[in-house]
């Protein structure tokens, strides 16, 4: 058995002061207040020295580590998120690879995930490959703008039935329905993303009932709201605001580029403290920074003069989202680690509790990582 002492526990909604937290067979073995838990003899003693310990973060959506994509290098990229307390990540596939460039991501993925080299890697983050060619980094190179066929995506549906959590769709592609049906009908517990879209409310919520509950990177690649001349229209921001069935990815970079702190402020008022998820979507580009941003030290930028995802790792986003809107530590934690287990229906992560997987991270008052612990085993002490 492991006890972490001198803690300061952060719990869903509330912190417990020099707290204790026993750990055995990877799992949480009790909890609580010093003067209420009695450690063993024998225990192995883990010293918060007063920080901060929460639930391991769990990244949904990134594609790399911000230098390597995932499909490139998962065991590097898997241990470089694991030393900034991601203990759970959904590598993310896109658009502009092709059909035999999905299949050898997830056959590399499943390969290093059976060998035990991405013991961090939970499933994998589909965003495409049937989204709106129009939006987006490199969207030049969206290799998937003709007719959506079984054909074409049976194949990748197969090979990523496993492994899919989320799967990402423009709800206003022709042909997306069956589409949407079938994968749905392979998986049935995958979850169903609007992104890089410009669709209707209407053809959002249409598909709600087989399972669409997240915005990707909300307010980023999504549509006009143009309607009549000086009258605002409606989009897919709008419709994931109004829908409390619908999660709010959110990319919270240091400048508030992809999302204006202002607007993440508005955000977190409108969808409340269980409908956010904190995002890295981490790319690899190497274009020159838009003027101004030279010190952006946590944003690419693509060649055509875009923002192209970022360089973050979570414990970053985390950290930034305290900056922009005043959010707590525990509150965070929420963001990056309740909210998502809940989404994915994986009710023994994401939350310090008893019996539940004890993935922990020890962090300072500014989310600065200073332990990773991985089903009870210290990872980066």
């Amino acid at each position: 058995m492991k006890a972490i002492i001198n803690a300061v526990l952060c719990l869903k909604d509330h912190y417990v002061p020099n707290g204790v937290l026993l750990m055995e067979n990877g799992k949480i073995a009790d909890f609580g207040a010093a003067k209420d838990i009695k450690i063993p003899d024998g225990c192995e003693i883990i010293d918060a020295e007063g920080n901060f310990v929460g639930p391991g973060l769990i990244d949904i959506h990134t594609h790399g580590d911000g230098e390597t994509y995932f499909h490139e290098d998962p065991i590097k990229c898997s241990r470089t998120l694991l030393s900034h307390g991601v203990t759970s990540v959904l590598p993310a596939l896109f658009y502009s690879m092709n059909k035999e460039e999905h299949l050898e991501a997830i056959r590399k993925f499943k390969a290093a995930k059976e060998m035990g080299e991405c013991k961090n890697l939970l499933g994998v983050y589909m965003e495409g490959p049937y989204l709106n060619p129009d939006f987006g980094c490199d969207k030049e190179k969206n290799v998937w703008k003709d007719a959506i066929l079984e054909k074409d995506y049976a194949e990748i549906v197969e090979a990523a039935r496993d492994m899919a959590k989320v799967w990402c769709v423009a709800p206003e592609r022709e042909g997306i329905v069956d589409f949407v049906k079938y994968v749905k009908r392979e998986i049935p517990e995958i979850v169903f993303s609007v992104a890089h879209s410009e669709a209707t409310p209407e053809q959002i919520e249409a598909l709600m009932p087989y399972g669409l509950r997240l915005g990707t990177h909300h307010t980023n690649a999504t549509g006009t709201l143009e309607n009549y001349p000086e009258v605002r229209g409606v989009c897919v921001d709008e419709t994931v605001n109004f829908n409390d069935g619908i999660y709010a990815e959110l990319i919270c970079d240091s400048k508030g580029v992809h999302v204006h702190p202002y607007m993440i402020r508005l955000i977190k008022k409108i969808k409340g403290q269980d409908k956010i998820i904190l995002i890295a979507d981490a790319f690899v580009a190497d274009g020159p920074p838009i003027p101004g941003l030279e010190d952006a030290f946590d944003i690419n930028f693509d060649h055509g003069g875009d923002i192209a995802g970022s360089k973050l790792t979570l414990d970053i986003a985390c950290r930034n989202m305290m900056v922009h809107t005043g959010a707590s530590v525990c509150d965070v934690f929420r963001y990056a680690s309740k909210n998502p287990a809940t989404l994915l229906n994986l009710p023994e992560y994401g939350e310090i509790k008893k019996g539940n997987i004890a993935n922990i991270i020890i962090v300072d008052q500014w989310f600065n990582v200073k332990n990773t612990i991985l089903k009870g085993e210290e990872e980066n002490a």
